[in-house]
């Protein structure tokens, strides 16, 4: 199985009323080397100032940024270039960067090449603990600084240790 760790900005809470930004993707393996980055133009007049911010671009700077369709289109070969087995969406915050990149795979190319699935890092690490109230966050060895290649390679930093510590975890 192929673990794609993605991490996503946007500008507000929900795809579709709300436009993603900027999202990045990383294979998880040991080397890390293999990221995706995609910076995508709004696709709504709507946007929350402050969830903009987040993301450290202007409303103006997104504006410049590559169509949606173009973007979705890049991701999906750079994942079929890379992953030769089935694909396994993980993220931080699955609840969130899921609905963002199923809705704009769905929307833009009519499928979703990660399926119908995906899977939480913080749950993973919760139920490795056997404790509801812990945090994986520690495990990250990249800095989380809202750029979402960087936030995505923390993330498999921590996959990868939680490996190390016992994980069962078949990685391509």
């Amino acid at each position: 199985m192929s673990y794609v760790m993605v991490d996503i900005e946007s500008d507000g809470p929900i795809p579709g009323d709300y436009s993603m930004i900027c999202f990045g993707a990383v294979i998880v393996e040991p080397k890390l080397n293999r990221t995706f980055y995609g910076m995508v133009k709004p696709i709504s007049k709507q946007f929350i100032p402050e969830a903009l911010a987040v993301s450290g671009f202007s409303r103006e700077d997104c504006e410049s940024f590559e169509e949606p369709k173009l973007v979705m289109q890049q991701f999906e070969t750079w994942l079929a270039t890379n992953c030769t087995d089935r694909l396994m969406f993980i993220s931080d915050n699955n609840g969130f960067d899921w609905q963002f990149i199923n809705w704009y795979f769905h929307h833009f190319l009519g499928k979703n090449p990660f399926g119908f699935s995906s899977t939480n890092l913080g749950s993973l690490y919760k139920g490795m603990q056997k404790d509801t109230f812990t945090n994986f966050k520690h495990l990250r060895q990249t800095k989380h600084t809202h750029n979402p290649v960087e936030d995505a390679l923390g993330n498999a930093e921590a996959l990868l240790k939680m490996k190390e510590m016992g994980l069962r975890i078949k990685l391509s």
